[in-house]
């Protein structure tokens, strides 16, 4: 097994592994670098949804895939809880993933929970030609390049993330629209992250649309967060993954942001991902 770091500070490629089959050692060097770059890439990893689970599952507990009001009949056609589909793909007029082909904005995952998933494993199954590519923030560079008047100033601050919205801006269901971002459904976390098993100080913004730094008046946190932002996605700070099919993605979701870009509703594509509920300092063997 190799690791080839990206020319961007974080990310890296890992090679000679295959995914269906690492020991404890091959494991270990794999958690070593993911908290280390922040990013991972394996390529060429044809997994079913039984081994992208056991792969996802080595991090920690996976998250079920939320199943709400939806009928019994659906819930037997499921054939793995833990692998949720994100996709454009219809079959007989209804959506057969999440997200459909628009542009995601730049978030971590689930920031709107009290215990956000640590890490997140997608698997590229069908790519359109152009579009859907992922991009990646680090969010540990971006604290570190913060004026140290910034930095101080919003040590002891927090935000609340918006519960309300998905990551293409469209109401959640169940949820009531409203016009103030202080009146917004979520969990408040704090601004400057310190990561619970490298140490780093990393920013934590979640989203930008609705969010709030508490205890500010709509003005203030609207600038400061404006402000905050500008040094969150510096291009220098990114990583663009462009898909292939069987590509696979593991990113630290406490580190980095991501966002996808939209691609033409008439062409295909399909991610399949798993959600890490909690990690360990030690990998789990």
């Amino acid at each position: 097994m190799n690791i080839h770091p990206f020319e961007a500070e974080f990310g890296a490629e890992v090679t000679g592994v295959d995914l269906r089959v690492q020991n404890e050692e091959a494991f270990a060097d794999i958690y070593s670098a993911w908290l280390n770059f922040g990013v991972l890439r394996f390529r060429d990893q044809p997994l079913d949804d039984e081994a992208l689970q056991a792969f996802s599952a080595r991090f920690g507990p996976l998250e079920e895939m939320p199943l709400g009001l939806m009928p019994e009949e659906w819930h037997r056609k499921i054939n793995n809880r833990f692998v949720t589909v994100l996709s454009n793909i219809m079959v007989d007029g209804k959506p057969i993933g999440g997200l459909g082909n628009g542009e995601a904005n730049w978030h971590s995952d689930m920031t709107y929970v009290d215990d956000p998933p640590p890490a997140s494993v997608l698997l590229g199954v069908e790519i359109p030609a152009r579009g859907g590519d992922t991009h990646f923030a680090d969010q540990c560079t971006a604290c570190d390049v913060l004026p140290e008047a910034l930095r101080k100033s919003i040590v002891h601050l927090n935000i609340k993330h918006d519960a309300a919205h998905t990551s293409v801006g469209s109401l959640r269901p169940g949820y009531d629209t409203f016009e103030d971002p202080r009146d917004a459904p979520g969990t408040v976390h704090p601004i400057v992250l310190e990561h619970e098993e490298t140490g780093r100080s990393c920013l934590y913004l979640g989203r930008r649309e609705w969010a709030y730094v508490t205890g500010l008046t709509f003005d203030e946190s609207e600038s400061l967060l404006d402000e905050l932002w500008s040094y969150a996605i510096l291009e220098e700070n990114q990583w663009r993954q462009r898909w292939r099919a069987h590509d696979v993605v593991v990113w630290d979701n406490r580190r980095v942001l991501h966002r996808r870009d939209g691609f033409d509703a008439n062409h295909r594509r399909m991610i399949r991902r798993c959600q890490v509920l909690k990690v360990s300092a030690v990998p789990p063997t």
